[in-house]
């Protein structure tokens, strides 16, 4: 199989893949909000109002259950992206220059693999998924 025919069938399935990547990445994401807000799967809860840990859990259980159901994904997107920015420079970052040295690691692979989302859509399995309606300018890609 040549490298070309090799690309085309991997391009065919990115929509797929994308979207699975989506549903995952959501998944993780609302559950360090469930975990955050509700003190479930081994972690205490924040207590409620509790700057900026219980407002995060808030982001993140929400946000992350949007993307996961593919609904207003670039926006909810966006907030978790710059939620986990934010996260990885004020709690993480002065306690060394890498994410292997300060613990920041899943923040600053949240915010990337959000930010990625924001510019790529959804991909396939969303609930705003093309439906070849009239003016929608993915039906028919």
């Amino acid at each position: 199989m040549t490298t070309s025919r090799l690309s085309d069938r991997l391009t065919t399935h990115q929509p797929l893949v994308l979207g699975l990547f989506r549903m995952v990445l959501g998944l993780l994401f609302a559950s360090e909000g469930a975990a955050t807000v509700f003190g479930v799967l081994g972690r205490k809860a924040a207590p409620v109002g509790d700057w900026p840990f219980w407002y995060a859990g808030v982001i993140e259980l929400t946000c992350g259950v949007l993307v996961l159901l593919g609904a207003v994904t670039r926006s909810a997107a966006f907030l978790s992206s710059g939620v986990m920015a934010f996260a990885y420079f004020t709690e993480h970052q002065p306690d060394g220059l890498f994410p292997l040295q300060n613990g920041g690691l899943s923040p600053a692979l949240f915010c990337w693999g959000f930010l990625l989302l924001v510019f790529s859509g959804p991909g396939a399995l969303s609930l705003t998924a093309p439906t070849g309606r009239k003016g929608d300018p993915r039906a028919g890609a």
